[in-house]
């Protein structure tokens, strides 16, 4: 499909969107995206019966940080501290050749701030393992390429597409022109409210007026390669997995899924695997060892090895 044609579908997409977005707040109507999609939801379909460990590298002012994301502020106007579980001596860089060395792929690297120390970390990073990372944090349609030339897989986009509460479709639109659906990564991280799960942003201290469900899924599915959900809720805690959450993209992603958030044992793996239907990949981070943690990294791995094994079986 021509840039003109994709650009058409889209316009015509944000007025169904956001029509059908407000009847179902309204409780008029479930919304239907499917009907008018630039690309064919049924070609997405992932059927997968594994699921992959996928490590992370959270920086925060140029270190490696573990910190509970709902704590993360811009400013502390409202006298909130930020919670930090674990700071490493350790580089971005040395995690991301531990990663390459273990051959694990898809990690996450986060940049947890705007600023240039948590920028060069992360491109560090990137030229330590070329293509076997993908990078977030204050991505938008004018650096997604500079990040995927630095040696991104993908780039993960939260904030930027979900702006002021609402989902800005013709951000996507940008992106989508820009860096390609199969480079682009959306993170739909999400908070209870009102029993349905609520896409959050500006650091997770935002509410939007877009709830995940499987029309939602379905409709993102068609302008994103995978997506990452944190369940904000247990995120950073160490109080076990949203299995609730885990269920719902399991049954409803119709394209990969990497579920983060309350991994505090080897239990909790199993979990995901279960609840997300083998699935949904998962991503540990305070939980593991070289995170300060009690759950030893090498024993994820491994446990991912074996998932992988069992797919050759």
């Amino acid at each position: 499909m021509g840039l003109e044609s994709l650009d058409a579908t889209l316009s015509s997409d944000l007025l169904s969107f956001r029509r059908a977005l407000s009847h179902s707040i309204c409780g008029i109507n479930k919304p239907k995206f499917i009907t008018a999609m630039p690309f064919s939801t049924s070609r997405l379909i992932s059927i997968r019966c594994g699921v992959r460990f996928r490590p992370c590298i959270d920086i925060h002012k140029g270190k490696v940080k573990q910190i509970v994301g709902s704590t993360l502020r811009d400013t502390k106007q409202d006298g909130s501290a930020l919670v930090t579980n674990f700071e490493s001596d350790k580089s971005a860089a040395e995690f991301a050749n531990l990663y390459r060395e273990d051959g694990l792929t898809g990690g996450h690297v986060i940049m947890l701030g705007a600023d240039p120390l948590s920028k060069a970390a992360a491109i560090e990073a990137l030229h330590a393992y070329p293509g076997g990372l993908q990078v977030g944090g204050g991505i938008n349609s004018d650096n997604c390429l500079s990040y995927i030339a630095e040696g991104a897989s993908h780039v993960i986009v939260t904030s930027y597409v979900f702006s002021n509460g609402q989902m800005d479709l013709e951000r996507l639109k940008g992106l989508v022109r820009v860096v390609g659906k199969e480079r682009l990564i959306l993170d739909l991280s999400c908070r209870k409210k009102g029993g349905k799960y609520a896409i959050v942003t500006d650091r997770w201290q935002k509410f939007s007026d877009v709830y995940l469900d499987e029309e939602v899924l379905d409709f993102l599915a068609n302008y994103a390669d995978e997506f990452l959900v944190h369940g904000v809720d247990v995120e950073g805690k160490k109080l076990g997995i949203d299995e609730e959450l885990v269920a719902l993209l399991g049954k409803h992603s119709p394209i990969p899924v990497t579920y983060a958030g309350g991994v505090t044992v080897m239990a909790d793996l199993e979990k995901i695997k279960v609840a997300g239907m083998g699935r949904v990949d998962v991503t540990v981070g305070s939980a593991l060892d070289i995170f300060g943690g009690n759950l030893a990294y090498r024993e994820v791995v491994d446990w991912h090895a074996q998932q992988r094994k069992a797919l050759t079986i």
